[in-house]
């Protein structure tokens, strides 16, 4: 069970991939301008839960359905993850609505 909230993550982005695949919006578009795109936007975020947790307001809390593995305290290895994945459909709706208005 502790490894079902990461499966579903790494799920989601293989979808997303393929859509990415199929409508060549982000790294079928353009590898190197993602690729930076998605790890300033990462990078952000990480700093972004790292304040969130040094002022209590972000925690964990534990779960069955995740890995008991953390970053750092409160900071869990899935995070990254569902950040990648939060940034990444977030480019792609941004480009997929890019190319639908021109």
């Amino acid at each position: 069970m502790q490894w079902l909230y990461l499966t579903g993550i790494i799920t989601a982005i293989g979808c997303l991939v393929i859509v990415d695949r199929r409508f060549k919006l982000a790294f079928f578009h353009d590898v190197k301008r993602t690729a930076i795109t998605l790890a300033i936007s990462i990078w952000l975020f990480i700093v972004w839960d790292i304040f969130g947790i040094k002022l209590g307001i972000f925690f964990h809390g534990g779960s069955e359905y995740t890995l008991p593995y953390r970053i750092i305290p409160e900071f869990p290895i899935e995070e990254v993850f569902f950040l990648f994945l939060l940034t990444y459909v977030a480019l792609l709706i941004y480009r997929f609505a890019e190319k639908r208005r021109a």
